[in-house]
């Protein structure tokens, strides 16, 4: 059924038929099936992409914007959901300029009266406008949000003291309270949205207003809002959460203008974060009012507020250190939700979280008071340890506890690829990790206390450019013994540790461990990674998986006796994953082991090359036929290293494939293309001969795919690589009767879409053709297709735009090129071409001599696709696959 609604979506009226029956039918699991398809249909097609087919018509575009406002807020709040996300989607291209009467239409609906109506419109505007807090600025830009000002922010601040009223006049019904409150936490996300960029003159005008009703906000109390939820938060601190971040965003951004208001807030917050408990219902607001009191201890005009000895000591026991607490919450995660407990602890995405805003404001405080705040903590941290040592088994969760309030201490600057770059200098963090985490990772068990374990290891991750080399050293056997713990958590640390430590640089930029002081550890490594592999819950860990990677590529020729077990491993892992990719990063790494696999290996011996396709050939066989979309790119991929290992004509097995790679439903995706590019590359780099006389009925094939692929703004370049090596390695002969054509095509597109990169491209084919053809048959093609064409060539491109070309290879084709246009070419000394040979020289040296012309002109701007549907879609290279020559570094 699916497939059957995919292959009919071209069609004209298929999105209105959409919306008839969102509208019509009566059965409501019908109406929400059909808001969700007519969104995500939204999503793939509405956006128009330049080299491809408009998918929806211009009839069909029209009448979806003519009606949905009307159709989503007359729906039930479950479709006006998706009908508010496809509304979101159609204004991210089209607001305000090919929809300028949306605006309108949804002010106009504020005077209904019906919360139902208005929050739908307010729901609508918080998702078209929210991509202001994360716009780069652009003149653009303004003049929308001008646009939107003048028509939204009477409306809406009318609108907010309309609720606000309405609040108080119902006050003891806990029904209509819902609804109101609803609105005033759309209306407050609203007001950052419009407020980010800058303070806009109205509601600077209005600040009394919006200041003074948010205040009352912030310390209302209504037992009819009160859950009993102990997790999900209620809508009165979702409301105070958002409130805490408009108070910031003004402290941060608009003290001057704010000022006045401030002590109120920071007061009423103050008081909310002594008296909120420590239930998971509460997270938000609290690190909200935590991130707030951040924000401005480190403003210089707020300085005064904190001075006081006894204000910092309250702060840092009333706020700090109930905050940094391992509640019950954190552990049920760490046991039970390990992947969202690492993606929080890891990757930085635990903004939301208590630790991280009592960490953001330790850091804050220690700005103007980093004496007294380290004084004050190292009591607590002392006091901590003691009640520890006491009964570890019972006290554990105060030395976790300490160790994150030394992190949160030490840390002043920090980066994911190195770690804390900027520390504290009153924490001595050495002496901390002898005297305090060596010991728990050097214990025998590696499955006792496994909270501290990775608290400890993760100090090993952070402080990995304070701590000496040599107490690193000493730790590389115990995370090494790590990857063996149970707890997914510890292993998980333990593989993205070593990966990390296993990318350091030294001081000369190698890396700052050898393969040779890892030697005594690889065979335990090897094993041990592999192995945890095979623990529940991490058959598709992408840590382990990275660090395996970082293992191969560090260790190199220490690898390769191990290496036919472990392409086995790898091997038996891929078509396990084959039948269901889920982890792009995963998979990604995985693929990058492989070619670190075939590299290494070859490199010593390229004979082995063989057993690497009998291993690999049949899973490849199987990802192809079963149309594995999101592996087809790296399987060509890894081919064409295979591929380019072989130092004599290409085996049979690979020919029998290759008329396959010219079927057009494989250049249909766009991901594959740069890898069939790659791929069809390495062919003619090594079997152009092969493909001459055995496949020459397949040249117009390759030809045809060139024209393609020139034709797309998009892949132009990848065209001009293929192009480039037909015209390298392929026989003069076998493309003689194509060269003409070749040539008017591309002529065709420079006048029909002249683009920068383009024309980059365009001068490296022209001086390679001239070096492999030489000078006077380059100017003889040109000539042969309009008189006097050369000279243009020359006059219009060749001098004005060599200085654009970028890329060392490049430049020393162009280069090659052009000087032997200027000694090998005979009309360029005796003809009217002779006026250009000075022009040309003058260009030639200005390649070297000047600085490369990167300007692009206005309308080139490129896009970015920030939402591509599912990661399939995207190609993604792997730097282990790369050619030779431009061997990645680690």
């Amino acid at each position: 059924a699916e497939k059957f609604l995919e292959s009919v979506e071209g069609n004209q009226n298929y999105p209105l038929l959409l919306l008839t029956l969102l509208e019509k039918s009566q059965d409501n699991v019908i109406k929400v099936c059909a808001s969700v398809t007519f969104k995500n249909y939204i999503k793939r097609n509405w956006r128009i992409v330049e080299d491809e087919l408009n998918k929806i018509c211009e009839a069909d575009r029209v009448a979806i914007k003519a009606n949905i406002v009307h159709l989503m807020l007359s729906s039930p709040e479950q479709i006006q959901k998706q009908l508010s996300d496809a509304i979101s989607i159609i204004g991210r291209e089209d607001f305000p300029q090919k929809w300028p009467d949306l605006l309108t239409e949804m002010v106009n609906r504020f005077q209904s009266g019906d919360f139902h109506v208005i929050n739908g419109v307010l729901r609508t505007a918080h998702s078209l406008f929210k991509r202001y807090r994360h716009e780069f600025k652009s003149n653009e830009l303004w003049t929308e949000i001008k646009l939107v000002l003048d028509a939204f922010a009477l409306p809406l601040t009318n609108l907010f003291k309309a609720t606000i009223e309405l609040c108080s006049t119902h006050a003891n019904d806990a029904s209509a309270l819902r609804i109101l409150f609803s609105s005033l936490i759309l209306i407050s996300k609203l007001f950052y949205s419009l407020n980010f960029q800058d303070l806009p003159e109205f509601f600077e005008d209005n600040m009394e207003t919006w200041m003074n009703n948010f205040h009352t906000l912030l310390t209302l109390d209504n037992k009819l809002l009160q859950t009993d939820d102990e997790e999900e938060a209620g809508l009165l601190e979702l409301l105070k959460s958002q409130i805490c971040d408009n108070a910031a965003l003004y402290a941060q951004k608009y003290d001057e203008e704010f000022q006045r208001y401030l002590p109120r807030f920071v007061t009423a917050i103050w008081n909310l974060l002594v008296t909120t408990g420590q239930e998971v219902k509460y997270d938000l607001l609290v690190s909200n009012a935590i991130q707030f009191l951040a924000s401005v201890c480190e403003r210089p005009h707020y300085k005064n507020l904190f001075e006081d000895q006894n204000t910092l000591t309250s702060i840092c026991e009333k706020v700090i250190v109930p905050n940094m607490e391992f509640r019950a919450a954190d552990e049920e995660a760490f046991e039970d939700n390990s992947e969202e407990y690492i993606r929080r602890d890891l990757e930085g995405s635990d903004i939301d979280t208590r630790r991280r805003a009592a960490c953001d404001l330790v850091r804050g405080l220690c700005k103007f008071f980093e004496g007294p705040v380290t004084g004050i903590f190292s009591g607590y941290v002392n006091s901590m340890l003691q009640e520890y040592a006491k009964n570890p088994s019972v006290n554990w969760k105060h030395k976790d506890a300490a160790i994150y309030l030394v992190t949160s201490l030490a840390s002043k600057a920090q980066t994911q690829k190195h770690g804390i770059t900027q520390a504290n200098e009153l924490v001595n963090l050495t002496e901390f990790f002898v005297n305090h985490i060596l010991p728990d990772l050097k214990s025998a068990n590696v499955n006792e206390f496994p909270v501290l374990k990775a608290d400890g290891i993760k100090y090993i991750m952070i402080f990995r450019n304070q701590v000496p080399k040599e107490h690193l050293l000493v730790s590389i056997p115990l995370l090494i013994n790590h990857l063996q713990a149970e707890s997914i958590v510890v292993h998980t640390y333990a593989a993205h540790a070593l990966e990390r430590l296993f990318t350091m640089r030294g001081p000369n930029s190698t890396t700052l461990f050898t393969a040779a002081e890892i030697a005594p550890f690889v065979e335990i490594l090897l094993t041990n990674l592999f192995k945890a592999l095979t623990l529940p819950g991490s058959s598709e860990n992408e840590y382990i998986m990275k660090a395996i990677m970082r293992s191969f590529s560090l260790l190199q020729e220490a690898i390769i006796p191990y290496i036919p077990t472990l392409i086995t491993q790898l091997t038996q892992k891929l078509l396990a994953v084959s039948k269901n990719p889920s982890k792009p990063h995963f998979n990604h790494y995985m693929f990058e082991a492989i070619c670190l696999s075939i590299r290494i290996t070859c490199k010593a011996n390229p004979a082995a090359v063989v057993n690497f396709e009998e291993a690999l050939f049949l899973v490849f066989t199987e990802i192809l036929q079963n149309d594995v979309q999101e592996f087809i790119p790296y399987v060509f991929q890894v081919m064409s290293l295979l591929l380019e290992t072989h130092k004599n004509e290409i085996p049979s097995s690979y020919m029998a494939l290759f008329p396959h790679l010219l079927q057009p439903v494989l250049w249909e995706r766009t991901g594959n293309i740069p890898a069939l590019v790659r791929l069809l590359q390495a062919f003619l780099e090594r079997g152009s001969n092969t493909i001459a006389s055995a496949a020459a009925d397949k040249i117009p094939g390759l030809l045809g795919v060139f024209q393609k692929l020139i034709a797309s703004k998009a892949n132009d370049h990848q065209g001009f690589y293929l192009l480039n090596s037909i015209i390298e390695h392929m026989p003069p002969e076998s493309v003689d009767q194509y060269r003409k054509q070749i040539f008017i095509l591309l002529f065709q597109r420079l006048q029909n879409s002249k683009t920068t990169k383009f024309i980059k491209s365009f001068l490296v084919f022209i001086n390679l053709y001239c070096i492999k053809y030489g000078a006077l048959a380059l100017q003889e093609i040109f000539d042969g297709i309009q008189p006097k064409m050369f000279g243009m060539v020359l006059e219009k491109i060749i001098i004005p735009e060599i200085q654009k070309v970028s890329g060392n290879v490049e430049k020393k084709i162009c280069a090659v090129g052009i000087t032997k246009l200027l000694t090998e070419c005979p009309p360029m000394m005796d003809t009217e071409y002779t006026k250009l040979w000075t022009p040309l020289l003058q260009s030639l040296i200005g390649l070297f001599e000047l600085p490369e012309d990167d300007t692009i002109p206005d309308e080139e701007h490129f896009i970015d696709i920030e939402d591509t549907p599912g990661y399939q879609t995207a190609f993604s290279q792997l730097a282990f696959a790369g050619k030779k020559e431009h061997d990645p570094v680690g």
